[in-house]
């Protein structure tokens, strides 16, 4: 059986190496190359990209499992976020493409803010560079977990064999072949993701003594703790702190990037559109999976230890090994995709924002380029030591660090490019508030329990408390006229 598995995940590996050296012909050759692929993204990769390092493995493992455990009402995570992406596809994306390009062609979210704010040009570069190497080291560890997972489940082998498995194979094609690599590499790993998402639930669904959605609801009604309600045991502060994980879209550097390097603003609306199809089909089958899953496993006596591993079961119980291995596949696209972009900008914000800007000023593009490589190596090195702990969950650790970006630079990135008015005093103020603000919720625990009731999501103190004071600093600042042209688009 795990012959088959080997052959197609072989398979996949190979593409993965191939298109990096491909990548590493075409965009390697300077700064803009190397970090937004030359601003020449079609749609459809850009959209795909966007979308596949955005899900990373939280789609396949960590949202199946909130819903294979307590059922549909988890499914509002994933409600907030395709509204989110939506908001973030129209409010952000034509005017950061625009805006990047036309104030000295910032090439990474640091480099923009210091342009549109000249006045903290220095100090928001730090700060936010800062930012982002921090919570991106926690991210990219999320995906690094899921490769543990996945090897540690699945084949029974060693969890942090897993952890550095999965780095490795990023790593080998994220510094080779830079942004091009990584989002070529994620337009084919979104539609394996996608395609093992639609396949995957109508094989539960039927499978075995399946007798289809009847069935399922019929096997579920009788789970304790588990409804197939979307209101079931909701609470109001429940609802907030599932739905407003939208926000954080605004936020994500890993994200919006894919905005700065689509080849034209004209673009921006075809790759809206495939990007929010993609999101749509993709969230309702890993729904699928976590609802149809945990009825066969219930009408099967199947041993699930960990709810987070319900589609490695599910691939290893229903399917052909070579069927297997392209599900297992379809799990590592998830994992690497993201984690290969959020190397990519921690590594860009290190060389970009902190090497040229303190250490070498002067530094050549080939330079630069080479400590970019090597910054990617170093934050991977630091991510796969937080993933050493294979009790980690996927997506607490999503959870914390899409909460930091989201409250950093949301309010931020969305009153930079739509707020005239708004200064570097306010800029600085509205970053450092909502990083700090979202440290101290999780630190004090009141993501778990606040006042002695349900916690309150992290993301949501951080993004108001970040809003305010980004409003009220820049009014009771001077205003420098840092930016006079809002676009509309």
């Amino acid at each position: 059986m795990a012959t088959g598995i080997w052959v197609s995940l072989a398979i996949y590996f190979a593409a993965m190496i191939a298109i990096g050296l491909y990548a590493y012909r075409r965009s390697t050759s300077n700064s803009e190359d190397y970090v937004l692929g030359g601003r020449n993204l079609p749609p459809a990769v850009a959209a795909l990209s966007a979308g596949a390092s955005d899900m990373s493995g939280w789609l396949l493992l960590g949202l199946p499992g909130a819903l294979y455990a307590a059922g549909l009402v988890e499914a509002w995570i994933g409600i907030g976020l395709f509204v989110g992406a939506l908001f973030n596809w129209i409010i952000v994306a034509p005017r950061l493409r625009e805006q990047t390009e036309r104030y000295d062609n910032a090439l990474t979210i640091p480099s923009f803010l210091a342009n549109r704010f000249p006045s903290q040009a220095t100090l928001l570069r730090v700060v936010s560079a800062v930012v982002i190497v921090l919570f991106f080291a926690v991210y990219t560890a999320s995906g690094l977990v899921g490769g543990g997972k996945l090897v540690q489940s699945a084949f029974d082998g060693s969890y942090q064999l897993g952890v550095w498995l999965t780095l490795g194979m990023v790593l080998a094609y994220t510094v080779v072949g830079g942004f091009l690599a990584v989002s070529l590499t994620d337009f084919v790993q979104g539609c394996i993701m996608m395609l093992a998402l639609v396949v995957m639930p109508i094989v539960v669904l039927y499978a075995g003594d399946g007798g289809g959605f009847d069935q399922a609801r019929e096997t579920l009604s009788g789970v304790e703790g588990f409804s197939l309600s979307l209101t079931s045991g909701l609470t109001l502060l429940g609802w907030l702190s599932a739905v407003t994980w939208g926000l954080g879209y605004f936020g994500q550097p890993h994200i919006i990037v894919r905005f700065m390097a689509i080849k034209s603003v004209g673009a921006v609306a075809a790759a809206r559109n495939i990007g929010m199809i993609w999101m749509g089909i993709s969230l309702i089958g890993a729904i699928g999976v976590g609802i149809l899953g945990r009825a066969y496993v219930v009408r099967n006596g199947v041993d699930v230890s960990d709810g987070e591993t319900i589609f490695i079961v599910l691939a290893n119980l229903l399917f052909h090994p070579l069927v297997t291995g392209f599900l297992f596949a379809a799990l590592l696209a998830a994992i690497m995709s993201t984690v290969s972009s959020q190397l990519l900008v921690a590594s860009s914000s290190l060389a970009e924002d902190f090497y040229r800007l303190f250490i070498h000023r002067d530094a050549s593009e080939t330079e630069v380029v080479n400590i970019g490589r090597l910054s990617v190596v170093a934050v991977g090195l630091v991510a796969a030591f937080i993933a050493r702990d294979p009790e980690s969950e996927v997506l607490g650790l999503v959870s914390n660090a899409w909460a930091g970006f989201g409250a950093a630079f949301g309010p931020l990135i969305i009153l930079s490019l739509t707020w005239s008015r708004m200064t570097g005093a306010g800029a600085v103020a509205g970053l450092v508030t909502g990083a700090a603000v979202v440290i101290l919720w999780i630190f004090a625990g009141w993501n778990g329990s606040f006042l002695g009731g349900p916690g309150i999501y992290e993301i949501i103190p951080g993004f108001i408390a970040a809003t305010v004071a980004t409003i009220g600093v820049s009014l009771a600042t001077r205003d420098r006229q840092e930016f006079r042209a809002v676009p509309a688009e």
